[in-house]
């Protein structure tokens, strides 16, 4: 069996046994462990804060239980890099542009101009025919 596994088996007999006085080793090693902050503030982007225990003094965070989404019902979009606004800047333009043309549009219009070059160059060849 392993040291832990003996350390715990001692622990639970002295527990249970409140006759038996034994010195048990702490488990947990010494100095390897962060501070524990049994207040640590907790603030959100929102205005909310509260306090918890945490290994970090401050935390700031940018959802909390009284403005995520889940909670509250209402929609909501986090966006730290301006992926959303973006994107809808984007939807904007293209909304905007009204001379966009589809690609049955520009097939047509290529398949003329082809056209138009073919005759072109037809004329040009009969045109140097006639001459000799």
């Amino acid at each position: 069996m392993g040291l832990y596994y003996i350390k715990k088996r001692l622990l639970s007999i002295a527990l249970h046994n409140p006759n038996i006085c034994v010195n048990i080793p702490s488990v947990m090693k010494k100095e390897i462990h962060p501070t524990y902050y049994p207040d640590a503030r907790v603030t959100c982007a929102c205005g909310n804060s509260f306090t918890t225990g945490a290994t970090v003094k401050e935390i700031q965070v940018e959802l909390c239980s009284a403005c995520h989404p889940f909670y509250t019902g209402k929609q909501k979009l986090v966006d730290t890099a301006r992926r959303v606004e973006k994107f809808q800047a984007k939807v904007k333009a293209k909304d905007t542009k009204t001379d966009r043309k589809g690609k049955k549009a520009k097939r047509v219009k290529r398949a003329a101009k082809k056209a138009v070059a073919k005759k072109v160059s037809a004329k040009k060849v009969t045109a140097k025919k006639v001459k000799k």
